[in-house]
């Protein structure tokens, strides 16, 4: 369940983080709810996550690494952004890191 709850906070703040750059400087009224929401939202289910026992150096790693990596992805397909080899190489090293802390054993 711990997980799940983590799952759903990657989510909410993959949203969240979409629509700030979206909302243009918290220019667009929509948006910006959109973004207080998300993270409000991200931020509860993280804690619960955290509350059903899951380490905190683990379920921080993977909801920050999930959601640089998705974020990336998106600014790539669907705002225009670049990709290169650099990007490329930070993500894959996130993704390991995260890798590594779940082999140490991330959850109770």
């Amino acid at each position: 369940m711990a997980w799940l709850m983590l799952a759903g906070a990657i989510i909410a703040e993959i949203l969240a983080t979409t629509a700030l750059k979206l909302s243009d400087g918290f220019s667009h009224k929509g948006w910006s709810l959109l973004v207080v929401a998300g993270y409000g939202t991200a931020f509860y289910l993280l804690a619960q996550a955290l509350k059903l026992q899951m380490e905190v150096g683990t379920a921080y790693a993977v909801w920050s690494g999930a959601g640089t990596a998705a974020i990336a992805a998106i600014g790539v397909l669907f705002l225009g952004e670049s990709l290169n080899l650099a990007k490329i190489a930070g993500i894959a090293l996130i993704i390991g890191g995260v890798l590594v802390l779940n082999l140490a054993g991330g959850v109770h």
